[in-house]
Order: C-alpha cells, then structure tokens, then sequence
C-alpha cells in the first residue's frame, strides 16, 4: 500500500514539474510578436480558436475545409457522446469506461471569437510562432486517416458551418476533452498540467494562471 502511494506522489510531483512555460516557445521571446490562440469553454467542454491565416503552410491542411472561415475552432472527445443530439449521463459513463471511439470537432466562423461564442467563456492567449507551429502539428496528428493519408470526415458538426471527423486517440476517463485541451496548449509551451485538466473549470484556470485574458467581446 505505501508503495503504491509512493508511485501516485511522484507522479503527481513529475506531472507538477512539466507545469513550468517550455522555454522558446512560451511565452515570445523580447521583440518577437505574439500569435493569438484562444481557449473556449462551452459549459462541460473546451477547445482551442486561432485565425486560419496563422497557421502555419503545410500544417494541419483539413483547416481548409473552412476556406471561407477567418478562424476555426476545434475540440476532441467521445464520439457518441460528442455526436449526440443530447448528451445524458448514460453517454457520459461510457465514455469514461468504455468509449469505442473519438473524433475532433472544427467549427468554422468569422469575426470576433466572443461574439461568435456569446455563451461560452473565451480567453486569449499569446504564443510564439513556434508555439504556433507546434500546437498546429499537436492538432494535425490528432485525425485518423486512410490508407492514403487522409482525414475521415464522418459528416455536419453541431454548428452552421462545421464537421466532424474520425479521430485518432481512445478517450477514456484520464484522457478526456480538457485534458486534450490542455495538451494542445502543452504543445504550444504554454504552463498548464493536462493530469489535472480534468474539468473545463481547471482548464480555464490554469489558463488565466499562465497569463491569459478573458475575451471582452
């Protein structure tokens, strides 16, 4: 049993060092201009907004799906969860234990990220240019693909102009759709621990603990 316990708090105390900013990529160095990501939350699920214009050539090529979108937002979770018309707790429970599938969500939209999202809680954060690259490779490797490369759509979102698509990783009860989150900003070097991110609620702390501010429009 103390064993046991031993093993849970050096993972929680190596899990607590992986909290600190990644150096070069966050936040921009002196001089360097900041890219701005935004971190969304819908109530019981986050996810991640940037401009379309951002992203970095070559990476992360489904954001052209949404040509005539200025930003695209995106999110990771349970596919029947995720998909259904009204997610219950039966849903939510098997998702936790035993989810037979994931997909990403990307929804495309333009002008400002709190006037397209006027329920949701939106904060802005300032990364570098390489952060940038690295949060749009994190999310690139996040879809499923065929046998020659390419991304699975699976049919229209949840919004007017969205779509979802097979999605690469198990979601499981430590691996949900804030933890994946927070792994996205992890990419970017942004100082957020995604064991604890379990909550959109810690996501959003731990996001205004690093240095981001609430959207204001």
């Amino acid at each position: 049993m103390r064993a046991r316990v031993l093993v849970a708090l050096s993972a929680l105390v190596l899990a607590a060092g992986c909290a600190g900013p990644i150096r070069g990529l966050y936040p921009p160095r002196p001089g360097e201009a900041a890219v701005s990501v935004y971190v969304l939350s819908h109530g019981w699920h986050t996810g991640i907004a940037v401009r379309r214009a951002d992203v970095p050539p070559g990476l992360w090529p489904e954001h052209g799906d949404f040509a005539g979108s200025e930003f695209v937002e995106v999110g990771w979770g349970d596919r029947d969860f995720y998909q259904a018309q009204e997610g219950t707790s039966g849903l939510a429970l098997r998702a936790a234990v035993w989810s037979r599938a994931s997909v990403l969500h990307v929804v495309g939209f333009n002008g400002a990220v709190g006037r397209a999202f006027p329920g949701s809680d939106v904060v802005e954060l300032g990364v570098s240019a390489r952060g940038l690259e690295r949060l749009s490779a994190f999310i690139e490797d996040a879809y499923a693909r065929d046998a020659a490369g390419r991304a699975m759509p699976l049919g229209p979102g949840q919004a007017p102009v969205s779509r979802f698509y097979v999605a690469r990783e198990t979601y499981y009860l430590w691996r949900t759709c804030n933890t994946w989150t927070a792994r996205v900003l992890r990419a970017a070097g942004v100082p957020i621990t995604p064991l604890y991110a379990i909550t959109a609620g810690n996501v959003m702390y731990q996001v205004r603990r690093s240095g981001g501010a609430t959207d204001a429009e």
